[in-house]
C-alpha cells in the first residue's frame, strides 16, 4: 500500500511574542504542513518544553498535528507521560502524534545531573515505558511488574480522541531499538545511531543509502516479530540537510561544500535518503523514488540544519502533502 506524504518540521522558534508565534504556527498549517514538532532537550539551545509548547500549538490552530519528537523517558515517569499525552490529544481534537526515545543527548544528562546509563539499560527502560503508557490508554485498570516500572491497578485518564491511543512514534539508528520501534511502533523515525551521545561526521556517514536500508531491514524484521503488516507502520525520515535551489547547478555547488565540510565523498551526499538538496522539480523527484523503494512517506524537513527559510518548502508541500 502507497501511503500518502506528510511532512512534519520543528516548531517555530519563541520570539517572546504569543501572537507572533501564533502566526508562525498558522503559517506552517496554510503552507500544508501535517505537523509540528517539539524536540526534548534541556541544552544545545534548545528553549521550549515540549507539551506545554505543543499543548499552546494546538489551541492556536485547528489542523496542525503536534508531535513529540521524541521525549526522552530518563526524564518523565511513563504513568506522567501517558497523563499529560492523554489530555493533549483530548484538548487538540485528537491531533497528538506521541513520540518517545531512550534519551541520548550527552550534555543534557550532564547538566541536569541525570546519571546516564548504558545503551541497553536506556532501551531495555524505554521498552518497559512504551508498554505501561500503551496500557494506560486500555480501558481497564493496568497492571504492570517490569524491572524499571510497576503500576498497581492504576486507571488511566482522560480517555484519548484517537483509538486505541495516539500513534507512538519511536525512532532510532541501531538494531535493538530499530527492531523494538518495528514491533510497538506506528510510526518508525530513522535516524543516525545516537551512541556518541553527539552529532558529527559519524551520524552523517551513518545515513548513507547503504545504511539507511540496513537499518530499514532491522524495523521489517521487528514488524515481522510483532505479526504485523509493513503496512501497519509508516515509516519517517529526519532530513538533517534540507535546501531548496533555484537551479540544479546550484544544488551540486551545495552538495559539494557540504561534502567537503564534512569529509565525505559528494556521492554519499546526493544518495542520502536524510539529505533533500535540489530544485523542487528534484525534490519531487527524490521523494517519490524514496517512498517507492525504501518505503518512507513521512518527512520531517529540518531535523538537522534547516532551509533558510521554511517557506521555500511551501511548493513541494503542496505538490506531493
Amino acid at each position: 500500500m502507497t501511503k500518502p506524504f506528510r511532512f512534519s518540521v520543528t516548531a517555530p522558534p519563541w520570539r517572546g511574542s504569543l501572537p507572533e508565534w501564533q502566526a508562525d504556527l498558522r503559517r506552517l498549517e496554510d503552507g500544508g504542513f501535517h505537523a509540528v514538532v517539539a524536540a526534548d532537550h534541556f541544552t544545545e539551545g534548545w528553549e521550549i518544553e515540549p507539551l506545554v509548547a505543543l499543548t499552546a500549538a494546538a489551541l492556536s490552530t485547528t489542523r496542525l498535528h503536534v508531535q513529540t519528537g521524541v521525549l526522552g523517558n530518563d526524564y518523565r515517569h511513563p504513568v506522567l507521560v501517558h497523563r499529560m499525552a492523554a489530555a493533549l490529544d483530548a484538548l487538540s481534537g485528537g491531533r497528538l502524534v506521541l513520540g518517545l526515545g531512550a534519551g541520548w543527548l550527552t550534555s543534557d544528562y550532564e547538566a541536569a545531573g541525570i546519571p546516564l546509563d548504558p545503551p541497553g539499560t536506556r532501551i531495555e527502560r524505554l521498552q518497559e515505558a512504551v508498554a505501561v503508557i500503551k496500557g494506560l490508554f486500555r480501558p481497564e485498570p493496568f497492571e504492570y511488574e517490569g524491572t524499571h516500572y510497576r503500576i498497581a491497578g492504576l486507571q488511566g485518564a482522560p480517555a484519548p480522541v484517537q483509538q486505541p491511543h495516539p500513534p507512538i512514534f519511536l525512532g532510532g539508528g541501531s538494531p535493538r531499538v530499530l527492531r523494538l520501534a518495528g514491533r510497538e511502533a506506528d510510526i518508525v523515525g530513522i535516524v543516525a545511531s545516537l551512541r556518541a551521545g553527539t552529532m558529527g561526521r559519524h551520524a552523517v556517514v551513518d545515513l548513507a543509502r547503504k545504511s539507511v536500508e540496513e537499518k530499514l531491514g532491522w524495523v521489517a524484521e521487528g514488524i515481522a516479530a510483532s505479526g504485523r503488516s509493513a503496512d501497519d507502520v509508516t515509516i519517517e525520515m529526519n532530513h538533517w540537510l534540507v535546501r531548496v535551489t533555484d537551479t540544479e547547478a546550484d544544488a551540486a555547488a551545495f552538495l559539494a561544500k557540504v561534502a567537503a565540510r564534512n569529509e565525505v565523498d559528494v556521492e554519499l551526499l546526493e544518495q542520502s535518503p536524510a539529505v533533500l538538496v535540489g530544485t523542487t522539480d528534484q525534490l519531487v523527484d527524490a521523494l517519490e523514488e524514496r517512498r517507492e523503494s525504501l518505503g518512507i512517506s513521512y518527512l520531517q524537513v529540518d531535523a538537522g540544519f534547516p532551509p533558510a527559510d521554511v517557506e521555500s518548502l511551501f511548493p513541494l508541500v503542496a505538490r506531493l502533502g
